[in-house]
């Protein structure tokens, strides 16, 4: 960088500069259950926060809900809350003790429900990220009763998750690679600016790919599709997203692929050799939701990481 780029004032007066030197992921949310599948996310949250020098706190909820009837009965409810709470503070501050000492990494302990509690802390203390496995190595059927969904639908920050926490190793520190899938709508916008934003801050690079609906879903899916067979269509894709990335002041190679929504992506993304996957949300909580059932899939079937933003 140039020597009048360091100054601080040359840097503050320029949007993009300023962007990339602000640490805008420093703090990390990681949600314990003690389980396995949260254990192994343990590796992916030290790779993060090594990536992004950001600080690490420990949740875990106590869910009164989950107490068992004797426990209930046996005594006054708020007996019982009390010792539960007592068990997990000790379970917490005892957890990967090695990996995230206690006086480096906070530990949280709340009660009530998890995911709701989950995203209250993460918004109420402004972390940047949450990281967390699905259940079990994969969502269960019915998603509304799946914890990580519930986070994913409520929380304001991204929300990296993986189903295959416990099976595959992050990559390197030194790979730093991202596949950014995005549509065409405005939401990608955001989408291209938190991707840029996250790549300069890691020093990485990210590709973007687009899935292109092909008409016969019989066909093979393409891959980068050749100059001479691209429709109007895959024409007016590129534009659009030349467009996108110029307001989000992105640079990224651009793929585009054709084929059922589903697959392509999931094929973009199993030949691609990145480390984590991009993907959007809604920005609008509630009724609607901020997932979709593409988005649903995507972190389900992903081969490696889902960062959802």
């Amino acid at each position: 960088m140039a020597a009048e780029e360091m100054n601080p004032r040359v840097i503050w007066a320029n949007p993009i500069l300023r962007q990339a030197r602000m640490a805008f992921i420093n703090k990390i949310l990681y949600p314990v259950d003690f389980s396995p599948s949260c254990i192994a996310m343990a590796h992916y949250v030290r790779r993060a926060a090594t990536l992004y020098g950001a600080k690490v706190s420990l949740i875990h909820v106590v869910d009164p809900v989950s107490f068992s009837g004797f426990a209930l009965v046996a005594r006054p409810v708020s007996e019982a809350v009390a010792d539960f709470l007592e068990i997990g503070r000790e379970r917490l501050d005892a957890f990967l003790a090695d990996e995230f000492p206690v006086g480096q990494c906070s530990r949280i302990l709340a009660t009530g429900d998890p995911a709701t509690e989950i995203a209250r802390v993460a918004r109420d203390e402004g972390f940047s990220m949450i990281i967390m496995p699905t259940h079990a190595g994969r969502f269960r059927q019915m998603l509304l009763g799946s914890t990580t969904a519930k986070v994913l639908n409520d929380a304001d920050c991204p929300v990296l998750t993986s189903t295959h926490a416990e099976t595959i190793a992050p990559r390197p520190v030194e790979h730093r690679k991202w596949l950014c899938a995005i549509g065409l709508g405005s939401s990608s916008e955001r989408l291209l600016r938190f991707a840029a934003r996250a790549a300069a801050q890691a020093h990485g690079e990210f590709t973007i790919v687009h899935a292109v609906q092909a008409g016969d879903p019989g066909l093979p899916i393409e891959l980068d599709i050749t100059e001479e067979i691209r429709s109007a269509e895959r024409r007016q894709a590129e534009e659009r997203i030349a467009e996108l990335q110029r307001i989000a002041g992105s640079d990224a190679r651009v793929r585009i692929a054709a084929g059922p929504v589903r697959e392509a992506l999931l094929e973009a993304a199993r030949e691609s050799g990145a480390d984590a996957l991009l993907i959007g949300r809604s920005p609008r909580p509630g009724a609607l939701g901020r997932l979709r059932d593409l988005t649903y899939v995507m972190v389900r079937d992903s081969p490696f990481p889902v960062l959802s933003v």
